[in-house]
């Protein structure tokens, strides 16, 4: 692996660790054992190691949230299963990069080009998650009008965006996946009052496949 590389996966992993506003340079050349004038040849400073996985963060959401807008999730009316998995691979692509939500106000004062970068990703997120819920409308699944089913995005935005920090928060040291886990529970137990005389039936199918995974055998 080239050293501008090691730098960046080192980085990250020191941000997502010990929190960024308290990861310097030196902590980072010291933890790759080079020269802090080694990393100054590939990075002027931490800024641009931050810009830099913010990059990497961005298009790797992108293209996870194109997904549902381009094409419906599923094949079968009501696969609950297809957005199950879905959303596991939307917080596990944050989760990766969970520093950012850890002082996600912090860094978005500082830094106004990701500030403006990241409405535009949360926008996109919120476009995904809308187009999850329509696609559940027009499978006769979901029960919502136009204002309801607005409100109802906006809170599964809240949670997406805020869910790893708040977990953090109140269980530090988790298990990764029961957290992102218990974030996708979350989710879909916040779409399940929307579903009529199914919601039982959906939220107790949302708890088997919860449980499924969380026993899944490692490959």
């Amino acid at each position: 692996m080239k050293t501008r590389d090691r730098i960046l996966v080192t980085s990250l992993a020191l941000f997502n660790d010990e929190g960024e506003a308290h990861t310097t340079t030196i902590d980072i050349a010291n933890e790759l054992d080079i020269s802090p004038g080694n990393l100054y040849y590939h990075f002027k400073g931490k800024d641009e190691i931050i810009a830099e996985l913010y990059q990497q963060y961005e298009l790797a959401m992108a293209d996870t949230l194109h997904a549902p807008i381009t094409a419906p999730l599923g094949e079968t009316d009501g696969d609950i299963e297809a957005n199950w998995y879905y959303l596991y691979v939307l917080f596990e692509e944050m989760y990766q990069y969970r520093f950012l939500y850890q002082n996600l106000d912090d860094i978005l004062q500082r830094y106004p080009d990701i500030r403006r970068r990241f409405k535009r990703l949360v926008q996109l997120k919120r476009s995904a998650l809308s187009a999850i819920c329509l696609t559940l409308l027009q499978q006769r699944v979901l029960q919502a009008d136009e204002d309801l089913l607005e409100r109802l995005v906006d809170n599964l935005t809240l949670t997406l965006n805020y869910w790893i920090n708040y977990d953090q928060l109140l269980h530090t040291g988790r298990d990764p996946q029961v957290s992102i886990l218990q974030g996708v529970l979350q989710i879909m137990t916040a779409i399940s009052p929307y579903l009529g005389e199914d919601s039982l039936n959906f939220y107790e199918d949302c708890r088997e496949i919860y449980q499924r995974m969380m026993h899944k055998e490692p490959n």
